[in-house]
């Protein structure tokens, strides 16, 4: 990992939280924000561990726990469509298909083109814009198949929604 492309900006980041294990999940988050894939390989995972010296079994355990952080590569866009209480009321269901339908996959899966990732995502604190969804760091609210559609467009045109 040493030699690794990524090895610079990760001790940076670790550096950021001066060296400090306490500050593991935000370690995570910005390492996985600046890989390319949105993701914590194993090796990176153990790379961390090494570098904050402390067991991988504890990093692998934050992974592991923490829904925001991704163990295989994701897309470019990563929309998770919230599946709580709140947006179950207001039709997660509906909008999670239109979702798989305009991007010809299902839940879990990245488009081909590496693209988008979907996937149900548990409660980010959006329930007053039921149904709603985050993708990547930004929240969607009071989502229609149409906005849906539109959002899609935007995001297939080099919109931002990040």
């Amino acid at each position: 990992m040493e030699n690794s492309q990524y090895a610079e900006s990760i001790n940076n980041i670790i550096e950021f939280y001066d060296n400090e294990p306490s500050n593991l999940l935000q370690i995570l988050l910005k390492v996985q924000d600046k890989t390319p894939a949105k993701f914590i390989s194993k090796e990176v995972g153990n790379y961390i561990a090494q570098k904050l010296n402390i067991p991988s079994s504890k990093v692998s355990e934050v992974i592991s726990y923490f829904d925001a952080i991704n163990t295989s590569p994701k897309g470019r866009y990563i929309i998770g469509v919230c599946n709580s209480t709140a947006c179950f009321a207001n039709g997660y269901e509906k909008i999670g298909k239109v979702f798989e339908n305009e991007l010809g996959i299902k839940m879990g899966q990245t488009t081909e083109d590496g693209m988008f990732t979907l996937k149900y995502t548990p409660c980010f604190g959006a329930c007053d814009i039921a149904p709603a969804v985050r993708i990547n760091n930004s929240v969607v609210g009071n989502l229609t198949p149409a906005k849906v559609s539109k959002l899609l467009k935007n995001l297939k045109g080099g919109g931002s929604n990040e």
